[in-house]
């Protein structure tokens, strides 16, 4: 499906691509970038938790998941919407609060790295010992 700058596919659990009125799925492919993304999403106590979070996860039949950079998540905002700034048809029940990317801040990267914040799109960098979300990514097919 593609509106407003966002191509979506949704993939099954088994993998395969689905029809976009789908009432389930398990991961999207998003036909701009590539990036096939978990539906589900993960909270974490810490950064330090947050790639293992994104690795442990199975979703439509890969194992080879990991935690984002923040450009590719930043890929996910839409900027025609907030509360949540994310495609609600693709990504249901995404939280509006900040996610965790795998990219450390320059400015202090032993203690910070940067998220997205899905309330209103935005992107910063948090300290570590925060707790925030994860969705994970995987190249596509």
């Amino acid at each position: 499906m593609e509106a407003q700058g966002i191509c979506f596919s949704k993939i099954g659990a088994d993998g395969a691509v689905l029809p976009a009125d789908a009432p389930k799925w398990d991961a999207v492919i998003d036909c701009k970038t590539g990036l096939m993304w978990s539906v589900e999403t993960k909270e974490v106590e810490k950064w330090s938790d947050a790639g293992a979070a994104a690795s442990s996860m199975s979703s439509a039949g890969f194992n080879d998941w990991r935690l984002p950079t923040a450009e590719e998540l930043l890929t996910l905002v839409d900027r025609t919407r907030v509360l949540p700034a994310i495609s609600v048809d693709f990504f249901p029940g995404t939280p509006c609060r900040w996610f965790w990317s795998s990219t450390p801040y320059a400015g202090s990267p032993s203690d910070c790295a940067w998220v997205v914040y899905f309330n209103d799109g935005s992107a910063n960098w948090s300290y570590h010992g925060l707790s925030g979300f994860v969705r994970a990514v995987r190249v596509g097919q």
